[in-house]
């Protein structure tokens, strides 16, 4: 995807000849004042832009700040036929990025443009990995007859800008789904961000998803930029949108159609360019007939629906998932039987996918050697994902799956003194696996001595 180069200049030749210059390596835009200008910045995203200092309409480090409100990562070149150290101050104190005298050679404005470029894609990595720390990765896995049906348009999609509606039940691999189409789209080098509708309280999801501005509320200590900006150019998924407020519904619909965000705090439009997704298990035509969701909404975002069915409903992808999920799990080699798996393949799945995934770790902990048993679990489905439940038949000896399960980690969280990639490593399993394990069972930090 092109990067958009915006020049504001009133030197029709100058600009005509930079235009030609640029031609299939940016898309560029011109104005020849600065109020046309700012009007370009709130229309659209605009990467670099090259500013005169001259302008008919005013000196260019004036319109620095209000291009940057409109959107801080663009990255500002000041140029101009009468440089001097006060204009090269006033341009720097004002965000510029760079600032070259007139007239221009074009080989040192590829450099510092090349340089601009680069320093936004380092921002935008840097952004994105705070923005994803402590975030575990959707796992992609998309293939299998259960899904042939569904392949054509799932390509369709890949290849479209349309928004899409991602409907199923919990656990069959929505957002993966979602990651997948985005991996094949035109936009899969931007950024692929997610949002959980239903996670955040209702006062802090519009903050999430616009951003807001310091002192804009209670807690706003210093400015934020909301995920609709931090995925700009890529693609935001919105997980559970059915669990959207009510009245932030409208604000959505209302980014959906200007392209612009405003910032809490803030008067100021920015404009965005991005990709959505949004991802449902619940029966949205009930929402809509209960007034909790809005019709008009759901229209803009089902231009392309795709709906995955359920585990039980593509039985025959079990063996490829379980290879796959388990190379996930653990880097040891591991087997199911041809037994074993028959059984899996069996199973009613209630949990989807998910549920396969639950199973699998708990086997790989437990194992005695590269085969895995897995039956026992779906035969003792006497806990749950957040403590052990006893059946009150047991003896007080025996102990349940889930407490064994417990009680080996805990002891292996002992012996390697608390450390997670040791612990991970002594188990066999992924780090990720062991923290969700470690939190499920609820298991205390434990005294150092």
């Amino acid at each position: 995807m092109l990067k958009t180069l915006l020049i504001i200049d009133d030197e029709a030749l100058f600009c005509d000849a930079l235009k030609d210059h640029f031609a299939g390596v940016m898309n560029v835009l011109i104005a020849h004042s600065g109020a046309d200008g700012l009007d370009l910045c709130a229309q659209r995203v605009v990467d670099v832009v090259l500013l005169d200092q001259n302008l008919p309409d005013g000196e260019g480090h004036t319109f620095c700040q209000a291009i940057l409100k409109r959107n801080e990562k663009t990255k500002i070149v000041f140029v101009t036929a009468y440089p001097n150290f006060k204009h090269a101050v006033n341009a720097m104190q004002a965000g510029a990025f760079d600032y070259l005298s007139k007239p221009v050679e074009l080989e040192e404005l590829d450099i510092v443009l090349q340089k601009a470029l680069r320093t936004i894609d380092l921002e935008k990595i840097e952004l994105l990995h705070t923005y994803q720390s402590g975030r575990e990765q959707t796992e992609p896995f998309i293939s299998g007859g259960g899904l042939a049906p569904l392949s054509r348009l799932i390509d369709l999609a890949a290849q479209s800008e349309a928004p899409i509606l991602i409907t199923g039940e919990t656990g069959t691999g929505k957002n993966a789904l979602a990651q997948y189409i985005h991996e094949r789209s035109p936009f899969r080098r931007e950024p692929f961000l997610a949002i959980n509708c239903a996670a955040l309280p209702e006062n802090l999801i519009e903050a999430e998803l616009f951003g807001y501005e310091k002192g804009s509320f209670t807690g706003a200590v210093s400015s934020r930029k909301g995920i609709f900006e931090m995925a700009s150019g890529g693609t935001l998924v919105l997980d559970e949108i059915g669990e959207m407020p009510i009245g932030l519904q409208s604000k959505l619909l209302g980014v959906l159609d200007s392209k612009q965000i405003k910032k809490i705090g803030d008067d100021a439009l920015r404009p965005v360019n991005v990709r959505i997704m949004a991802i449902t298990n619940t029966h949205i035509d009930e929402s809509m007939r209960m007034k909790t969701f809005r019709a008009d909404l759901y229209y803009r975002l089902s231009v392309i629906q795709i709906h995955m069915p359920p585990l039980r409903e593509r039985l025959e992808d079990i063996p490829a998932l379980c290879r796959h999920l388990l190379k996930k799990i653990t880097p040891a080699e591991t087997s199911i039987c041809d037994e074993e798996m028959q059984g899996l393949m069996g199973y009613h799945w209630p949990g989807n996918i998910r549920e396969l995934k639950n199973i699998l770790e708990r086997a790989v902990l437990l194992r005695d050697g590269p085969r895995l048993s897995t039956l026992e679990f779906l035969a003792r489905k006497d806990y749950s994902s957040e403590q052990p439940l006893r059946d009150s038949s047991l003896p007080p000896h025996i102990q349940t799956m889930g407490e064994l399960e417990k009680a080996h980690i805990t002891r292996a969280l002992r012996e390697t003194k608390e450390n997670y990639r040791d612990t991970a490593r002594v188990l066999g399993i992924s780090l990720s696996t062991l923290k969700r394990r470690i939190k499920e069972y609820a298991i205390p930090k434990q005294n150092s001595g």
